[in-house]
């Protein structure tokens, strides 16, 4: 029982060092112009812009490791979309939040585990914090790795994710769950068990705002930031069911917000990999021959988001699940 046990540690931590080395690879951003380092990963104040009658956000300026934030406003309470790296982003998102609402009553969803999206939860005293379970299991399994990851970077990232722990939710919840703010709800969406960029990816769609916030399931001016255990199949049937809602307004985790056709995209882009890398697959061609076809022709085909290599890790999870 004890090999058997130290044998899933070590296959853990093969796991660990793959998931870590994509998302940090994924976080890095260009610098703003030459020799010049990149922007710090602090929520912008007094930026906060109204999306819908009850929906607001914070936006990520395309700076790394900066979420955009969504805070949504019933008459009875507000639901915040996403923390910030670390206590003192979160204290940020605070005090924005209390500039366009004055409810009590506060909830707190993250979309998933990463530091940037769940370490500043600390700062939302007396709120009700909500996740799924399998990102409560992200959170203990893998989170401190990739804390530890994220703080080597930069002192700044030391500084903001110094002794953090990860939160401990109020409110689990399998695949969905709806919230009642007063005059709007809130509805929230996981579609493991397969993962999408991590297994506990969650979903947010604003219902009668018809506002979606999608984590980092729908990208805007970067590649999708896929792992090796990334599902390209439940990606895909996941953005068809994000499609179906009809969205008017998108909010991924990072870039642009846009519309509905952030989503439609990033969707051409996963099916069109998946099609060119099971066809050079079944002609027997290797995984790093796959990756060169994707990073060569398909990935240029996307410029605004960035250096094509990073559509690598993309085309390597769809080899691994091609027939």
């Amino acid at each position: 029982m004890k090999d058997t046990q130290v044998d899933r540690r070590r296959r853990r931590g093969i796991a660990l060092t793959f998931v870590c080395l994509a998302t940090i690879s994924w976080a890095r951003q260009p610098s703003t112009g030459q020799g010049l380092p990149p922007p710090a990963p602090l929520i912008r104040e007094n930026a906060t812009v109204k999306l819908a009658d009850h929906v607001w956000a914070i936006p990520d300026f395309n700076v790394g490791l900066v979420p955009n934030v969504g805070i949504i406003v019933g008459s009875k309470a507000t639901l915040v979309v996403d923390t910030g790296l670390g206590p003192r982003n979160g204290d940020a998102i605070v005090r924005e939040m209390k500039k366009v609402s004055a409810n009590a009553d506060v909830y707190v969803v993250t979309t998933h585990y990463h530091p940037e999206h769940s370490l500043g939860a600390g700062a939302f005293k007396g709120a009700k914090l909500l996740m799924t379970r399998i990102q409560q299991q992200d959170m203990t399994e893998l989170g401190k790795t990739i804390q530890d990851a994220f703080a080597s970077r930069s002192a700044l990232n030391a500084e903001l994710l110094n002794g953090v722990p990860y939160p401990t939710p109020d409110i689990l919840f399998d695949r969905e769950y709806r919230i009642d703010l007063g005059g709007v709800h809130a509805r929230l969406l996981w579609r493991g068990p397969a993962a999408m960029h991590t297994r506990g990816d969650t979903m947010i769609f604003i219902e009668e705002d018809r506002v979606l916030f999608t984590g980092d399931v729908v990208m805007s001016q970067r590649v999708l930031a896929a792992q090796n255990t990334s599902s390209i199949t439940t990606w895909l049937s996941t953005l068809d069911e994000l499609a179906a809602l009809r969205p008017a307004t998108v909010v991924p985790s990072h870039g642009s917000i846009g519309d509905a056709t952030l989503v439609s995209r990033d969707r051409a882009f996963l099916q069109m990999v998946q099609e060119r890398v099971g066809e050079l697959k079944r002609a027997g061609k290797s995984s790093d021959e796959a990756v060169a076809a994707v990073v060569a022709d398909i990935a240029p085909k996307y410029p605004e988001w960035g250096n094509p290599s990073g559509a690598a890790a993309v085309a390597r999870a769809a080899y691994a699940a091609a027939p």
